[in-house]
């Protein structure tokens, strides 16, 4: 398996994307919820054989990196993982990153070094590492 890093309004991205960002299987999963994207997005597309198993979209914003609406085919741990680590190793270094989890993946986000900060019914809001001293060393 390979991750592939492709701006927001790539062509490619587009094509390799598409089929599963318009499945309705994949949309009940999102618990039906669409896709988005835009220039502000660089997504982890993870590629079996050249086959979509998932992809992870993270947005640039004025506080930092968030990932959400993420898929992993068949709900994998391990390719959550690697999908995680991927937007970890591109964004922690310089940007404080947070995202929108499923609940059911809370403790995958956990061990890769995600806190919670709120929950809700169907998510959970998490940071990585320690955004807060991260905030203080920036400033």
């Amino acid at each position: 398996m390979i991750i592939e890093k492709l701006p927001g309004t790539d062509a490619r991205l587009y094509m390799l994307v598409a089929p599963l960002v318009m499945s309705v299987p994949v949309i009940r999963q999102n618990n039906n919820y669409p896709f988005k994207t835009s220039r502000k997005h660089l997504w982890f597309v993870a590629l079996d054989r050249d086959s979509v198993v998932g992809f992870m979209p993270v947005e640039r914003k004025t506080a930092g990196a968030y990932i959400d609406n993420y898929y992993a085919a068949g709900d994998s741990p391990e390719l959550l993982m690697e999908l995680i680590g991927a937007a970890v190793a591109e964004f922690a270094p310089e940007l404080p990153l947070s995202a929108m989890v499923h609940v059911r993946h809370a403790d995958i986000f956990k061990a890769c070094g995600f806190s919670p900060v709120k929950n809700w019914k169907l998510y959970v809001k998490m940071e990585y590492g320690d955004n807060e001293q991260f905030q203080k060393q920036r400033v």
